[in-house]
């Protein structure tokens, strides 16, 4: 199959489902409705550099620093074709499958292991897990080092709003970039590419919605070349494009 991409949004579970515009993913139902705290972090931890990580199998989104590696960002970026965004009609979170599904078709990472989408994130970036009695998939509790932040998180899934997985790319975007002339199979495999997907804090993901880099970024400034460039990663695999507005964003980002 060939693998383009898909449109903004995720599922939102709060004792019904409820599908959000944005491009966040609100878990599973927290048992007490709170989040936890959090203490200052590096937002680092084992993160690795989107250069390096070309997949999305490895965890986090470590800082591009180097000089080197912003110019290797920049002509990456570069790669990125572009056009205006088109309507949002007919745009559905269903339309690429239900959250999280673990039948992505073949060739996207961790797809039919047996975990769901969401479990596999958490288990790709979070340290310290624990998991359910008797299970090697539901994640209970970990501690999370938020790139979007550079917050460390102690989570747990009584609180699990708290931890939001985001579509770098969003699907509203995604639809309207080129997605809803997808097969059904190619936009399932946008929605469950782990390249594709971030685990981060909840409140920051959700004041991201559908939005693209030229009008959102995340706050933590230090990984904002790294956002841009998963960003890029992510459109030259699907081969979508971006909003012109949004390539400059991204290429200022780096540098450029």
């Amino acid at each position: 199959m060939r693998l383009r991409g898909g449109a903004a949004a995720c599922a939102a579970v709060l004792g019904m489902a409820l599908v959000l515009t944005g491009c966040e993913d609100m878990g599973d139902l927290p048992l007490d409705g709170s989040a936890s705290g959090s203490a200052p972090g590096s937002g680092t931890g084992r993160a690795v550099s989107p250069l390096d990580n070309p997949d999305g199998t490895e965890p986090g989104l470590a800082a591009i620093t180097s000089d080197a590696d912003r110019a290797e960002a920049r002509a990456l970026i570069e790669k990125v074709a572009t056009k205006g965004r088109g309507p949002r009609t007919g745009y559905d979170r269903d339309e690429f499958g239900y959250a999280w599904m673990d039948s992505a078709p073949g060739g996207i990472p961790y797809a039919r292991n047996g975990c769901d989408t969401r479990n596999d994130l958490l288990r790709r970036d979070g340290a310290e897990l624990r998991f359910r009695s008797g299970s090697d998939c539901v994640v209970m509790s970990m501690r999370l080092d938020d790139p979007y932040t550079g917050r460390t998180i102690e989570w747990t899934k009584a609180r699990a709003i708290e931890v939001q997985i985001d579509h770098v790319m969003p699907l509203s975007y995604d639809w309207q970039m080129g997605a809803s002339r997808w097969t059904e199979g190619e936009r399932q495999a946008i929605a469950n590419d782990p390249l594709n997907l971030m685990p981060v804090d909840g409140p920051t993901n959700s004041s991201k919605g559908d939005s693209g880099p030229a009008s959102w970024l995340p706050p933590n400034k230090r990984i904002r070349c790294s956002y841009a460039v998963r960003f890029a990663q992510v459109s030259l695999k699907y081969e979508l494009p971006v909003t012109a507005p949004d390539k400059q964003m991204m290429l200022r980002q780096c540098g450029g």
